[in-house]
């Protein structure tokens, strides 16, 4: 992979996709209130489709002095968070509020740039460069969290996430300057040659380690660092909690198996336990906390916080395999993940949004081709075969066996066992409840997104030999 010290043009999604935000927000500023978020959305969702082809035609190679990287595993993590910002907008254009017919237009503004915090997480090739991308994806979600001002619920959602956030935040920036200190060097390349030239690693070092791996177990939601979660995705927006369990997760993997793949790879056997731990706290909580759930918006949050347990055993592997097979999950829990909140948005009678799982009783009467869609998810989320969630789990399973960790597989089995209570109990609800009063005739970009990622969801296996492929040579840019 050839250094540059400044070659732009490996940046030149970032740049374009920047560029793009300064116009569309222009361009909103100039619309007539409340008429903007239809024209702003579609010429968003065209900004990240022009992203997406920039970034699977750039070149590998390293720029800005060594601070930013283009290789594969940035491309794979990079076309993730786009398409999880493509899904989220695509449910923006059909929401409405009982206050207001639709978002504000500055939503998709603030979807893409915290959509491009996310890619300069993924080129991440030094400390900064984290952090700032890190940083500017958070700084977006805050305000889209508390976008429905009048609504206490969002408020309080935003007031949550910017006080944890930013305690997060500072731990991160506190683990930062503690490595920078004992290694002195923020870049990656720099830390992995100053822990291959020292037997004996400072504890200093390690303390470091430890507050970055809690700064980015925050931003994954996972266990013990997941207290924000049920609150935030209930109160923020549906099609802002959509987002915030794709692409801001997607990028935040994305620091987590490159620093932990490539700076402190040589320290895989002092932090695997820990990873370890946070895997299964993450499973096993996330299972049975789901369980008493009425809403089915904290009932994805902990969901969320399951899934991530399940993704954080490739990185436990600490294997070419593991990094590979958390890949894979990581694709099969977007396409199901964003199928399941394009059906929550469509929850709404005579005009009102529902989140209650009890709304959901007699669904497969009333509207059987919705019912038929959220049962596909709820299979694939429990593992059943052949559907994607079964291959995402599989692989992590089979990475953290060929690891050695079977304790770690035995209880994500148990967990997935745990889990399919609460899933196939919302299958129960649709089809074996009493039926209530039918819901309001979906809109039809929430029908396209329903659809297709059922579609996806069902015919995952199509796409799991190209999906390997690019896996694969993801995880050898991490040096698998």
């Amino acid at each position: 992979m050839s250094v540059t010290s400044v070659n732009w043009t490996l940046a030149l999604p970032e740049i374009a996709l920047g560029l793009a935000g300064l116009i569309i927000l222009v361009f909103g500023v100039l619309q007539r209130e409340g008429k903007g978020i239809v024209s702003c959305t579609l010429l968003t969702v065209a900004a990240f489709i022009g992203c997406g082809v920039l970034v699977a035609v750039s070149p590998d190679g390293v720029a800005y002095a060594g601070t930013f990287v283009n290789d594969g595993f940035a491309r794979f993590m990079k076309m993730l968070a786009l398409l999880g910002g493509v899904a989220a907008l695509v449910l923006t254009l059909s929401y409405r509020t009982e206050e207001r017919e639709s978002l504000p237009f500055e939503t998709a503004v603030l979807i893409l740039f915290s959509t491009l915090g996310a890619l300069i997480m993924a080129s991440s090739a030094n400390l900064m460069t984290l952090f700032v991308g890190l940083e500017l994806s958070s700084l977006s979600i805050y305000i889209l969290c508390a976008l429905e001002r009048d609504d206490v619920t969002s408020s309080e959602a935003g007031l949550k996430y910017f006080v944890l956030g930013s305690l997060a935040s500072g731990l991160l920036l506190y683990g930062m300057s503690l490595v920078y200190g004992y290694a002195g060097t923020m870049a990656y390349t720099g830390l992995i040659a100053a822990i291959q030239q020292t037997s004996a690693l400072p504890a200093g070092l390690m303390v470091g380690l430890v507050f970055i791996l809690v700064g980015l177990s925050f931003k994954l939601s996972v266990v013990p660092f997941h207290m924000w979660t049920p609150d935030v995705y209930q109160g923020a927006p549906t099609p802002i909690t959509a987002y915030m369990a794709g692409a801001p997760k997607f990028a935040a993997f994305a620091l987590f198996l490159r620093v932990m793949s490539g700076p402190f790879g040589a320290m895989a056997p002092r932090w695997q336990m820990l990873i370890e731990v946070l895997s299964i706290l993450s499973m096993v909580y996330g299972a049975f906390a789901a369980i008493p759930q009425t809403n089915i918006k904290r009932l994805m949050a902990y969901s969320s916080i399951g899934h991530m347990g399940y993704a954080l055993m490739g990185l436990a592997a600490a294997s070419a395999s593991g990094v590979r097979a958390t890949l894979i999950y990581l694709a099969a829990y977007l396409v199901m993940n964003a199928g399941v909140f394009a059906v929550i948005t469509a929850m709404r009678r005579k005009g009102r949004e529902v989140t209650s799982i009890a709304d959901l009783a007699g669904l497969g009467r009333t509207d059987p081709g919705l019912a038929a869609v959220l049962a596909i998810f709820m299979f694939s989320m429990v593992g059943a075969p052949p559907l994607a969630g079964f291959f995402g789990k599989l692989m992590v399973f089979a990475a953290a066996w060929q690891s050695g960790l079977y304790v770690l597989v035995v209880i994500g089995a148990v967990s997935s066992i745990v889990g399919a209570y609460y899933y196939l109990r919302v299958v129960k609800v649709m089809y074996f409840d009493a039926s209530a009063e039918g819901l309001d005739r979906p809109a039809r970009s929430l029908l396209f997104v329903s659809g297709s990622m059922g579609l996806a969801t069902v015919f995952f296996i199509l796409a799991l030999g190209p999906l390997m492929a690019m896996a694969r040579q993801a995880a050898l840019a991490l040096g698998g």
